[in-house]
């Protein structure tokens, strides 16, 4: 079942990724870059490394949520945004963090909700060491990211 407002929804936007993994790095500097410019009123913006179990209180408190990560399987740069449901069988191969659907199906099977829930990424170019450098190419995507997200919020929840 997904909770859903129809106006004044709570929003939680989460960038996620590694600080020292170069364009992994850009979930955590749009969720930092979107805070620093500020969001409206019911909007909660985090940044994590990692995404763990200890989230799924906090999902389950919002209507919507938003994921920000980097992805890896497409043209560099690119921007790409696609609503998630609950999969528990989206594991993650390492034992020390979580896939976004993965998060959700917790949601639904401790709390029988599931908050509208959307992925924001960028595809990155090197994953290589730098810490909080980004290539040009993912630089170039923030933007787009941000503004995505922006519309994101904007938009009124579904009955």
């Amino acid at each position: 079942m997904t909770r859903t407002r129809a106006a004044g929804a709570k929003v939680l936007i989460i960038g996620y990724g590694s600080p020292i993994r170069g364009d992994d790095a850009i979930g955590p500097l749009v969720a930092d870059r979107l805070e620093r410019e500020g969001v409206p009123e019911g909007v909660e913006v985090i940044s994590r490394h990692i995404l763990t179990a200890e989230l799924v209180a906090d999902l389950v408190e919002h209507d919507r949520v938003i994921f920000l990560d980097a992805a890896v399987d497409g043209p560099p740069g690119e921007v790409r945004c696609r609503q998630l449901a609950p999969d528990a069988s989206a594991m993650s191969t390492m034992a020390h963090f979580l896939d976004p659907r993965e998060l959700l199906a917790w949601c639904e099977t401790l709390y029988g909700q599931v908050p509208e829930t959307f992925l924001v990424s960028a595809c990155g170019t090197s994953f290589d060491y730098a810490n909080y450098s980004l290539t040009p190419d993912a630089e170039a995507a923030m933007e787009p990211m941000i503004e995505r997200v922006r519309q994101l919020i904007a938009q009124p929840a579904p009955i």
